[in-house]
This record gives structure tokens, C-alpha cells and sequence, in this order.
């Protein structure tokens, strides 16, 4: 028992870090789903638009990036702005923090990496001819909105990315990137 009480003891902070952590990601997680569906009812109601719908054609044989990456982008921004500034003032407010910029456009950087990987995710389990395809009686395409394909992609594809985040950001944008906006100061 005492081996076990050590080791909680020397990774304290980082599990209050990740609990913080993944509070802020439960409410960007709501903050990313609202404006994702927001993003969805408009493209329905003002342009008569669909996730399916192609946004941009690549070419023959009906490969296109369809409006739901779209509608992700936009709500990765949003969220990921939200997620950053709870995180920098209550997640990691610990050490000297460098100015918002210089912490935010990694923190930027490593959201936009874990969101390409979200996409691929996200495009695995809405293509019907992918072995991901969330293909089961449960999910639809269209009402009820909490048995939507797409919506249930989006959410699957944010729990799966952001374990990765949680580490990287941790280790690099709120560690690495305060040390060396320190040890610039104190020089």
C-alpha cells in the first residue's frame, strides 16, 4: 500500500491536471456540439444544405470533403478557443505564464493535429464503405437529433483525440512553452 500512496502522491497534480483537464473538455465538448449543430440547422434551414452534401468535389468517382467537415472546423475553433482559456487560467495556472499568444498558437497547433486525426476519424465512421461506419439500425440521418450519424461521429471522434491532446499540450504548451518564456525573462 505504501508503493501505491507514493505513487499517487508523485502523480497528484498530474491527475488533478487531467480531471481539470477533462472537465474543460466535458463543456468543450458541449461548446464544440452546440456550434457543430448549429452549423448543421443552418446549412438545413437557410441553404437547404446537408452533412452529406458535398462542400467541395475532388475530383470524379464522388470523392468530396461533405459539409460536416465544414461544420467541424467551425466548431473546433470555437471550442478550441474556450478549452484554451479555462485551461491557461485554471487548468495549468500554475508557473509563469508566457503572453497569450506565444501559449495559445501551440495550443492551436496541437488541437488543429489532434483534429486532422478527428477527421479521418470522423470521415471513418460517416462513409457508408468503411469497415467504421456506424452503420447500426441506432444511428440515422435524420430526426431524432440524439440518433443522429453524424452527431455521434463528431462526439466519438472528440473522445477519441483527446487523451492525445490532454499529454501533448500538457508537456509542450503549458510546460515547454512557460520554461522557455522564463528563462527568457530571467536572462
Amino acid at each position: 500500500m505504501n508503493r501505491l500512496a507514493a505513487l499517487f502522491k508523485r502523480y497528484r497534480n498530474s491527475l488533478q491536471e487531467f480531471v481539470k483537464f477533462g472537465l474543460i473538455g466535458g463543456s468543450g465538448v458541449l461548446v464544440n456540439m452546440a456550434v457543430f449543430a448549429a452549423c448543421n440547422n443552418v446549412a438545413i434551414h437557410f441553404f437547404n444544405s446537408h452533412e452529406y452534401d458535398a462542400l467541395i468535389s475532388l475530383g470524379t468517382g464522388g470523392y468530396a470533403v461533405r459539409n460536416y467537415v465544414a461544420y467541424n472546423v467551425v466548431a473546433f475553433v470555437v471550442a478550441n478557443l474556450f478549452n484554451f482559456v479555462l485551461n491557461r487560467y485554471w487548468t495549468f495556472k500554475h508557473g509563469g505564464r508566457a503572453p497569450f499568444l506565444k501559449e495559445y498558437v501551440p495550443f492551436l497547433a496541437v488541437g488543429f493535429a489532434a483534429n486532422l486525426v478527428g477527421i479521418v476519424i470522423l470521415q471513418l465512421l460517416m462513409n457508408r464503405n468503411s469497415p467504421l461506419y456506424l452503420g447500426w439500425d441506432f444511428f440515422v440521418d435524420g430526426a431524432p437529433f440524439w440518433r443522429r450519424r453524424v452527431y455521434w461521429a463528431q462526439l466519438i471522434q472528440i473522445i477519441l483525440v483527446m487523451p492525445v491532446n490532454f499529454v501533448v499540450n500538457k508537456l509542450w504548451t503549458f510546460r515547454a512553452v512557460r520554461r522557455r518564456h522564463a528563462e527568457k525573462i530571467s536572462a
